[in-house]
Formats: structure tokens, C-alpha cells, sequence
């Protein structure tokens, strides 16, 4: 009987401390719409931790959600960099690789100027080639490890080069001056 009477009297700091383990597992990771992102993660003996996580819209759908991340103890942000970095993209729709590749090229040779773009080009479209139809759910992973280039879909190499021109142009993309989207960048980067 006295030992249950002891146990009754911690019942109030039990209950305390279960009320905390959705907030410390709320802290392990971020929910943007119906897409989970870690706040850390390692890839490949890199550290990485989260600077932002956004929603992307167009026009009037919510397109994808996404989370950007940098390495553990790098300056931030720093998405134009060689910095190790990662960008991560949820898709809430269908979208054909076709589409993904154009856009590519289109946004890359309006930031760029088409000067620099036609530099890349060999390069941006051969990555464009390895672009692959998404359905909703999909995750396309574009990482720079400090030397390589690499784009993943659902967890899949694709591409992979050692090109940290080639990186910082496609980063621009969502994280440049000219981004795709200034709310979605300004999230991303934790504005």
C-alpha cells in the first residue's frame, strides 16, 4: 500500500512529462501541409540542420512543400556557396518530367542572363535529361556535399557531377535573387 501511495505522488510529474513528448518530437521535425521534414539529418558522414521550411504555391494550389537545409556549423544561409547544402521538395501533384526541365531552363537562363547561361547549358541540360515524372508524394533532393552535385528522387540518385557552378545556378532557382517563388525563398532561408 505504501509503495502505490508513493506512486500516486508522482502521478502529477508523470503526467507533466508525457504532455512534453509531442512537443519534443514537434521539435525533431517540421510539418508544412501533409509533408514531414527532419530539423537534423545526416547524409554521407555530413550533419545537416534545418534553416527553413516552406510552401510553394501557384496560382491557387499548393504545388509542394520544401525544406532547406546547410551543414551543421556553416555560416547561414548560405545557398550560393560551397557550403554544403540540401534542398528538399514534397510534391502535392502530378508532374511530368518534360515540365521539370523546361522550367529548369527557362528560370536558369533568366537568371543567369544568357550569357552565363549558355556556359551551363550542356550541363543544365544534361541534368534536365535525368528529370523523372512525379506523383503526388514524391520527394526530389538536390544536394551539394562540398563536391559533389546531386539529384535524387525519393531517395534515388539520378545525377550526381562535380560541378559547383552547375550547383549554385540550380540552387538559384529557389534560393537566388530572381527565385521562383520570393515568399517560398524568403521561408526557406528562414526569413
Amino acid at each position: 500500500m505504501r509503495s502505490l501511495l508513493s506512486l500516486l505522488r508522482f502521478a502529477p510529474l508523470f503526467a507533466w512529462l508525457l504532455t512534453l513528448a509531442p512537443t519534443a518530437f514537434a521539435q525533431e521535425q517540421v510539418v508544412v501541409e501533409d509533408a514531414t521534414f527532419p530539423t537534423q539529418l545526416e547524409e554521407q558522414g555530413q550533419s545537416y540542420r534545418l534553416i527553413g521550411s516552406g510552401l510553394f504555391r501557384y496560382l491557387m494550389w499548393d504545388a509542394y512543400a520544401g525544406a532547406y537545409y546547410q551543414a551543421s556549423g556553416s555560416p547561414e544561409p548560405a545557398p550560393q556557396s560551397d557550403v554544403p547544402r540540401r534542398l528538399e521538395l514534397h510534391y502535392f501533384h502530378a508532374i511530368e518530367a518534360e515540365d521539370f526541365a523546361k522550367v529548369t531552363e527557362d528560370t536558369l537562363r533568366d537568371n543567369l542572363g544568357n550569357e552565363a547561361y549558355q556556359q551551363l547549358r550542356q550541363d543544365v541540360e544534361a541534368f534536365g535529361r535525368q528529370y523523372r515524372d512525379v506523383v503526388p508524394g514524391d520527394r526530389y533532393t538536390l544536394s551539394w556535399d562540398g563536391e559533389t552535385l546531386r539529384l535524387a528522387l525519393n531517395d534515388e540518385t539520378l545525377f550526381d557531377a562535380n560541378d559547383l557552378a552547375l550547383a549554385n545556378a540550380l540552387f538559384s532557382i529557389w534560393l537566388g535573387d530572381e527565385p521562383l517563388g520570393d515568399d517560398f525563398r524568403d521561408a526557406l532561408l528562414g526569413r
